[in-house]
This record gives C-alpha cells, structure tokens and sequence, in this order.
C-alpha cells in the first residue's frame, strides 16, 4: 500500500508540474499577441494635412488632393526643420517631390463623385532628403532610451501586453522619428506580457525594475495610459490619455479627447499617442523628465584592504607589459554612462577613444543629468574590453554587446 501511495504521489506532482508548465505556456503563446512597431529611422513624416478638392471625377479628385498634400507636406517640413514661417518653404516641382516622397497616410478620407475630402500624412525618404534640408536640424537633444508600457482600461479591465488591443497598436504604428525621446517599444511576444504587464508598470520595487531595464536595452520608463468611456455602444467614445513616467507612476500631463462613433477610435487613439509625445518632449525641454538615479545598477561592495592586497599579488607575479591592441575584426558594443553635465560626454570619448584596438567612440543618445549611450567599435570580443576599460580606471557591469561603465572610487 506504502507503494502505490508512493506512485499516487509521483503522479500527482507530474501531473501539477505539467499543469504548471502549460500554464506557462498559455501565458506566453498565443495568436493574439504581439505587434511590431513601424521602422521610422528613414523617414520623415508630415501627418494632419488637410485638403478639399473638387474635380471632374472622383479619381480626378484624389489625385488632385494628394498633389496638395505633397506640397504642403514639403512647405510644414522645411518649416519645421528650419524654425521658419511655411511661406519661405523653397519652390520645389511636383516631379521633384514626388522623387522624394517614400509614401502617403490616409488618416481619414470621404470620396464623392467629383470631390475629395481628406486628412493624410506624407512620408519623405531621409535619405533623399538631405541634398534639400541640409543640416538644418542641427543637434537635437535626445533622452536616455524609454521603455514603453501602454496601459489602457476599458470595459472595466486593464490591458497591457496581456493581448493585442488597439492602443498597444496605435504606439507601434507611431513613427518615432521627429520625437526627442528615445522609445524602446517592446512587440508583445515571447515573454513580454508576463514581464510588462500593468502590475509591473505599478511596481515602485527598483531592483526588479533594473533587472527589466537591462533585458530591454533601456534607462528609464514610460507609462501611457488611457480610459475609454463608451457612452452607448457604436456611440460616442471618450478617452483619458495620462502620460506617466518612471518607477513612480508619476503623472506628466492629463488631458481628454472624444470622438463621436466608435467606429472613429483609431483616430482618437493616435491622436493621443501624438499629444503624449508632445507632453513628454515638452517635459523633457523643461527637465522634468528627470532621470531616477536609483535605477542605475548596484555595484557589488569590495573590501578595500583585500582589493589592494589582490592588486599586489599581481604585480608581484607579473611583470607589468604594455596593453596589446585586441586582435580580430571590430565590433560594435553599446556603452552606457552616467553624463551629470556635458563636460562628462567629451571626457567618456576622448577616454574610449585612446583604448588600443578601439576603432571609433561616438555618443548617440545624449541624456544630461541622466544615462548617455555611446556606440563604438572594438576590435576584441566583450571580455577584452571591459578588461581594456578598466585599465583606463573605469568600473564595467553587464556582458556582451552592452555595457555599462562608471568612474571607480
């Protein structure tokens, strides 16, 4: 009898093992799940172009307004990247547009028989770009890269990464390329909606913050959040967007839009992306998207005397040889460092810059007061350079392509 009790046992357990394992497995697969953010880095765009054409017919009609839309597109970029009145924009032919025009966004359109009423966005190829606008963008300050956990509560639940939902959608189709802030936005799968869901973006507990920060490659959070009020199915939807920011949850900027069917919530919903965005640029102009220096990794405490005392065995072993340039092709590392002021970004790269075998040092996201990212390349693989870094008096943390340094005591 002691037997089959034994056998009962076992299988129970394999049996709650198993159930626990499937748990799992439901919680992280699924096809509901998931949606890529929109790649934004190569182009510009222009959205909110209004135009109201009247033609022959009604295709007559379209083209003619996305004609318009080109061309004011072109006038509301130059004059946003040269802080200048749209009516100084340069004169440029449709075939020249049209050459650097990558694609047109129809935000909203209503066709007649011979008239085109329409909302559209123009997106402008970057690179094609360039010979026109030159360098007129300058240096624009950039934050610490953020990480991204929309939030929305509508028919009385929360939604997050839990499942595929039209405001995770709406930050994904955000192009993020004319927004000072660096977003980090996750896709929704693998493990993305057990580790960002809305307990954890609720969550003050730093420790387990930083370990969700080093996973994502970003400094720093943002929580955007909405609540939708349906006023009577297929009706009029009400949306409160509040924009949050950090391990405090703490509010930004409030504000509310509505729309009058529910069949109009795409619009409302990026339109609210956008106004976010405004709000976290505008925070971030005036310092107060400041960065929560308690998020930055603990170091581990090392007793000075036995610090020393290593030191000293080593030199007394070895004789000291001059540092060897790694050998190997180069390869790019992500290196993240504490910048309380400028001063400290020049001084990082001229440091970097001078280790043997480093082949470029170069700051790509500047955050003052906050955690900067430089991109270089290394000819060696990660442990050689942490190993090359903490020759030129810095202290490492991290592995592989990212790591993260600060000046030792």
């Amino acid at each position: 009898m002691a037997f089959l009790s034994s056998k009962r046992l076992i299988a129970g357990a394999a049996a709650l093992s198993l159930a626990g394992a499937a748990a799992v497995y439901a919680q992280l697969e699924g096809a509901d799940r998931g949606i890529a953010p929109v790649d934004s880095s190569s182009s510009f765009e222009i959205t909110g172009i209004e135009v109201d054409v009247t033609a022959k017919t009604a295709e007559a009609a379209r083209s003619e307004g996305w004609r318009q839309a080109l061309t004011k597109g072109w006038q509301a970029l130059w004059a946003k990247t040269h802080n200048r009145p749209v009516s100084e924009a340069p004169k440029l032919s449709y075939t020249d547009l049209s050459g650097m025009m990558s694609g047109i966004v129809v935000e909203q359109e209503q066709i007649g028989p011979n008239r085109y009423v329409a909302t559209l966005g123009v997106l402008f190829d970057r690179a094609r770009m360039a010979g026109v606008l030159g360098g007129a963008q300058g240096q624009v300050r950039r934050s610490q890269p953020m990480l991204v956990i929309p939030v929305m509560l509508t028919g009385g639940s929360y939604q997050s990464f839990e499942s595929r939902n039209e405001w995770q959608r709406a930050w994904a189709q955000f192009r993020t390329n004319n927004s000072p802030i660096d977003y980090v936005r996750p896709t929704g799968i693998g493990a993305d909606p057990l580790l960002l869901n809305v307990s954890q973006a609720q969550r003050r507990n730093r420790s387990w913050w930083r370990v969700i920060l080093e996973q994502y490659g970003a400094a720093d959070i943002l929580v955007p959040e909405v609540r939708l009020k349906r006023l009577y199915p297929g009706g009029p939807v009400i949306g409160t967007f509040s924009a949050r920011h950090g391990p405090d949850y703490q509010l930004i900027d409030r504000f509310t839009l509505r729309v009058e069917s529910s069949a109009a919530l795409p619009r409302l919903l990026a339109t609210g992306v956008q106004r976010i965005d405004q709000s976290y640029a505008r925070a971030l102009a005036e310092g107060r998207l400041t960065f929560d220096r308690s998020l930055i990794p603990v170091e581990p405490e090392i007793d000075p005397a036995a610090e020393i005392e290593a030191a000293s065995d080593a030199v007394s072993d070895a004789a000291p040889e001059p540092v060897a340039a790694p050998a190997g092709a180069a390869v790019p590392y992500s290196i993240r460092y504490a910048t309380p002021s400028t001063n400290e970004v020049a001084e990082a790269e001229i440091s970097l810059s001078g280790i043997p075998g480093m082949t470029s040092a170069l700051t790509t996201s500047t955050a003052i007061g906050g955690i900067s990212t430089m991109r270089v390349t290394f000819a060696g693989d990660s442990a050689a350079l942490a190993a090359a870094l903490r020759a030129r008096g810095w202290r490492v943390q991290g592995s592989g392509s990212t790591l993260t340094i600060s000046r030792g005591q």
